[in-house]
């Protein structure tokens, strides 16, 4: 017969391993890239966003040729040196390295799936 001690280790026993899986899911989901590349344009937006979990948020406009329509490419930005250079490129053009990340299971980290790794200006 089972006790409610007995239920009770059990439960926190439980609850332990899945504590376990989610970080373990996690870590791996920060640290493993899908994709990475480069995406070269004008550096639009860049700023703090979120009530709890502060995350660096930009966007940038891509253009292909002149007279095109531009397409936005937002991103995250988890490296504070990174934020800093960014936050001195506001309105120039750049070059941005990223990983891509799917699968992050909370905003906390940032909340798109591309992280920038490295800022390049260009004259």
């Amino acid at each position: 017969m089972t006790t409610p001690k007995r239920i009770f280790v059990y439960f926190i026993g439980l609850l332990a391993v899945a504590l376990l899986l989610m970080a373990a899911y996690t870590w791996a989901m920060l640290h493993i890239s899908y994709s990475e590349g480069e995406r070269a344009g004008y550096l639009q937006k860049f700023s703090t966003r979120g009530w709890i979990c502060k995350t660096w948020e930009g966007e940038i406009l891509l253009t292909s040729m002149p007279g095109a329509i531009p397409e936005k490419f937002e991103f995250s930005v988890r490296d504070p040196q990174v934020a800093k250079e960014l936050t001195a490129a506001t309105g120039k053009r750049v070059v941005l390295s990223y990983a891509q990340h799917k699968g992050v299971p909370t905003q906390c980290f940032g909340e798109t799936e591309y992280y920038i790794t490295k800022v390049t200006p260009q004259p």
